[in-house]
């Protein structure tokens, strides 16, 4: 699948399926939200074509800059979008490219071997929903450039003199603020996460990032190891069961495999896949062929090294992945994608041609490093010996009916509805918290559980370990979705499942922890949506007659310039809310402030569990320096 240098890419190319205008109108249907997640979309839309021309062999480098003035600038070193008069639409191929919804060359065969982008919206809707967009093309010898505003062309291309040296794409765009809800500041440290991800994938392409804003934030990723070198960042924080990085790869007419993994003493499986570049993190077809062959090749390993008796069952695929960083990268020449958010890999032929090549090739690696794979057989042993006690713990719990809603924890204070979509739970911390949440409440679909203090940190913890914490016992009864492979969704019996801690570092670190065991042990209930976070006031200041609730201390400074003579009441914490107060402030929906939990990149989040809850206090110490920048209120 390597890049044929003559292949055609000119005007004639460029295929175009119709339809642009209702992209400002209903601007969710396109990049999924108008809030931050969409907001950073427009950015990831404009590198992925860039990704692409490297993909084809085209390009070697990308320049993204955050500018002072609120633009995203995008450079690659590519062949340059086309200039040449479209045959359809009877403008140039640029103003095509940049106003008509799904044009590009990725529609046509022979223009790209492979694409991330082909199930994507497209640079047309970023331009849509930008204030403003400049568009400069290296190519044929010239510079070209064209200007648009809010999706239309406010210039035709303007030829800018010869230009001398490479070719190239520069797209420079302002998101409207008219658009996206909130801020339209990206944030640097999601930038910097994508990118680096992206140039992890890509061995040797070079990716800069770099911010106006900021005179000492920038970064340069480029990984001549690609995703081996992905596997040792990702495990900087663990600790390596073996040295070397476990490497595999294929190539054949249709698609691309690499695979990189390394396990350690970690509990936790953390296995990411990508097809085109695109992180599937709801799995498919690619992940499902790596993962039974992996289960196969240990206990065919095991098996022959006698490490496994005839008597004795086989490890389970649960057992084999304990403590396993493993990325799986492949790139297929027609993806298909199910969904608009293409996070899961549907070819079916993929699945075999995973599974066949790895069949192969992991046995021989194991064999070949057979030292390391006896320490990842002992791993799985140990792993299995603590699923058989978790087993035990789940007999019990089902024994006792505890999953069943007339035996829910004693604590629960249910809501009377049966609804689930309506139904919303009230993780409370404490119980001089819980009583003006009860009180507050509405009881006819809300309810409240309170917690005591900091549950079990599970990163640190095997899952039979964690199913002994009363606390996370009653947090798994009262949601009744089941936990780990087990896991319902259906079964949900709140669509709304709220963490209402004190706004203070303690009510920080419990929301930390209540967020690390449903990342670890009930992921699909954020990937649902059904998480949130309230956001209860710091500050409460009286304004003559009425009263007024600041969220934190930007607020507070903002109030301060209108009314200096105020004088705030500090909460220390939800007990010091009356019923009122709470219910005004956290619990009714007209007047609350609630975040909903997003999962938009497991690999950034797994990270970051890793380094916050996990054992490596240099890792996390380093985080917090370097993150201490983008703090916003600090509680001491």
């Amino acid at each position: 699948m390597t890049a044929n240098p003559s292949s055609s890419y000119s005007a004639k190319d460029i295929k175009v399926l119709p339809g642009l205008e209702a992209v400002r109108r209903r601007p969710g249907m396109y990049i999924g939200t108008t809030g931050p997640r969409g907001l950073h979309h427009l950015v990831w839309e404009v590198v992925d074509n860039s990704v692409d021309e490297a993909m084809a062999g085209f390009a070697t480098r990308i320049d993204v800059v955050l500018q002072a003035d609120g633009g995203c600038r995008v450079t690659d070193n590519g062949r340059g979008i086309p200039i040449a008069r479209h045959p359809r639409t009877k403008k140039s191929a640029l103003t095509t490219v940049l106003t008509t919804l799904h044009s590009g060359g990725k529609f046509e065969q022979g223009a790209y071997t492979v694409s991330g982008g082909l199930h994507g919206v497209g640079v047309s809707v970023v331009n849509a929903l930008s204030e403003r967009l400049e568009a400069d093309v290296v190519r044929d010898g010239f510079h070209w450039h064209q200007s648009f505003v809010q999706g239309k062309a406010s210039s035709t291309e303007v030829r800018k003199g010869q230009a001398e040296g490479s070719t190239g794409t520069t797209i420079t765009f302002w998101p409207d603020p008219e658009i996206f809800t909130g801020t339209v500041d990206f944030s640097y440290s999601t930038v910097a996460q994508r990118l680096r991800e992206m140039a992890f994938l890509n061995r040797g392409l070079e990716i800069r990032l770099r911010d106006e804003r900021r005179e000492d934030r920038s970064d340069d990723f480029r990984y001549s190891g690609g995703i081996r070198d992905f596997i040792l960042h990702l495990n900087a924080p663990r600790d390596p069961l073996h040295g070397q990085v476990m490497y595999l790869d294929d190539v054949n007419e249709d698609a691309e495999l690499e695979v990189a993994m390394q396990w350690t003493a970690s509990f936790s499986e953390h296995v990411l896949s990508f097809a085109n570049n695109i992180n599937t993190h709801e799995g498919g077809t690619h992940e499902e062929g790596f993962r039974t062959a992996l289960t196969k090749a240990v206990n065919d390993f095991a098996r022959s090294k006698n490490m496994l008796k005839d008597k004795e069952a086989n490890l389970s695929g649960e057992d084999v992945r304990e403590g396993l960083t493993a990325v799986i990268s492949i790139k297929v020449r027609n993806p298909q994608f199910e969904g608009q958010t293409k996070t899961k890999l549907g070819n079916t032929e993929i699945r075999s041609y995973v599974q066949k090549t790895l069949n192969r090739m992991l046995p021989e690696w194991l064999h070949r490093h057979a030292k390391d794979g006896r320490r990842i057989v002992e791993k799985a042993r140990q792993a299995q010996h603590a699923r058989e006690a978790a087993r035990k713990v789940r007999d019990v719990i089902r024994r006792k009916s505890l999953l069943d809603s007339s035996r829910l924890p004693g604590k629960l204070v249910d809501c009377s509805s049966r609804n689930p979509e309506r139904a919303e739970l009230f993780i409370v911390e404490g119980d001089s918290a819980a009583g003006p949440a009860k009180n507050g409440r509405d009881s006819k679909y809300q309810a409240v559980l309170p917690i005591r203090g900091k549950i079990l940190n599970v990163e640190k913890a095997r899952l039979a370990r964690a199913l002994q914490n009363k606390e996370i016992l009653a947090l798994i009864t009262a949601i009744g979705t089941g936990f780990g492979e087990e896991f319902d969704i259906s079964k949900a019996r709140y669509h709304k499942v709220i963490m209402l801690t004190d706004a203070d570092v303690d009510g920080a670190h419990i929301r930390t922890l209540l967020l690390t065991f449903f990342f670890r042990h009930m992921r699909p209930l954020i990937e649902a949506g059904f998480v949130y976070v309230a956001v209860p006031p710091l500050y409460r200041v009286k304004v003559g007659r009425r009263v007024e609730y600041l969220a934190d201390d930007a607020a507070l400074e903002a109030f301060r310039i209108r009314h200096p003579k105020a004088r705030p009441t500090r909460f220390k914490g939800l007990g010091e809310m009356n019923d009122g107060e709470l219910g005004q402030t956290a619990l009714d929906p007209n007047s609350r402030t609630l975040v909903q939990v997003e999962l938009s990149d497991a690999a950034g989040a797994d990270e970051i569990f890793t380094t916050l809850m996990g054992g490596d206090v240099a890792a996390r110490k380093a985080f917090i320096q370097q993150n201490a920048g983008d703090v916003r209120f600090l509680d001491i």
